[in-house]
């Protein structure tokens, strides 16, 4: 890697957790950034920002402790990105002397200096037609997805294709189950939600099942016992209903990309050095 990178991590490929407004900055608290003191201290030039294997530590650590595994690649690259956002804040905020009675809690300088970028920030002219554009193109957010209620009985260990098969024969004959399975109780479940846990094989298997009937479905992790209890389908959004929340979230999310740009813009003051891989 070159002396100086800067490390281009669009926001529409970020995950769903770093998205919302305001956790590109602050996000995690004091934890993620604690190791800044050290860095700050060891830095030999002020305007040169090091982004090396002690952010990537602190950001690994906390990340495990909070959402109980390590980041994968996307998310350990947005973290490194929320981390030199919050360095680029912090030295301006310094350099504002935003500081002034207030040295010992980085975080406050943070918010201060990110309220200074705020105060510039000025929504565009908008009218109902920006706003459904924004609603269309946010659809996901908005329409109510498909959901299900179902069951899966969990035999011990990993069992093959032929014992699921077998188990699901016996449970529709009315038999017992084998004693050692257990049940597990899904309601209400979004199908994007099924997708991520099971896989999209599983997912659409899970919409053409019949209601009340066990069935042997292969999952990402292997063969399950399945009975789907009810599906509510999808509903289509209505914009006039939901206009005053679009218009929220429109104004937040605009907001939020002026705050994200003017930052990149002070970034650009500093010399900016990654070490090591983000993975």
């Amino acid at each position: 890697m070159s002396a100086v990178q800067i490390q281009k991590t669009s926001t529409a490929s970020w995950p769903d957790w770093l998205r919302e407004p305001l956790l590109h900055f602050l996000v995690l608290g004091g934890l993620l950034f604690a190791v800044d003191h050290y860095l700050v201290a060891q830095a030999d030039d002020p305007n040169t920002i090091v982004v090396g294997a002690a952010v990537d530590k602190e950001a690994r650590d906390t990340f495990k402790a909070t959402r109980g595994h390590d980041p994968n690649p996307q998310e350990m690259a947005a973290l490194r990105r929320v981390w030199l956002d919050n360095e680029v804040l912090y030295r301006e905020g310094l350099a504002l002397q935003v500081d002034k009675g207030d040295t010992a809690i980085r975080e406050r300088v943070i918010f201060k200096a990110l309220s200074v970028v705020d105060a510039n920030t000025k929504l565009p002219p908008v009218d109902d037609k920006v706003l459904r554009q924004w609603f269309d193109s946010h659809r996901a957010k908005y329409d109510e997805p498909a959901r299900f209620d179902f069951q899966e009985a969990v035999l011990s260990g990993e069992p093959s294709e032929e014992a699921v098969r077998a188990f699901v024969a016996a449970l529709n004959a009315g038999t017992p189950g084998d004693v050692n399975a257990g049940l597990r109780v899904f309601k209400a479940r979004p199908l994007a939600n099924l997708v991520q846990s099971y896989g999209a094989d599983f997912a659409k298997a899970l919409e053409a099942s019949p209601v009340g009937e066990w069935r042997a479905q292969q999952s990402k992790e292997g063969w399950r016992a399945i009975r789907v209890d009810g599906i509510t389908h999808p509903q289509t959004a209505n914009f006039d209903v939901l206009r005053p929340v679009v218009m929220q979230d429109w104004i937040d999310a605009t907001l939020a990309a002026q705050r994200s740009a003017a930052v990149r813009a002070l970034e650009k003051k500093y010399k900016v050095r990654f070490e090591g891989p983000s993975s």
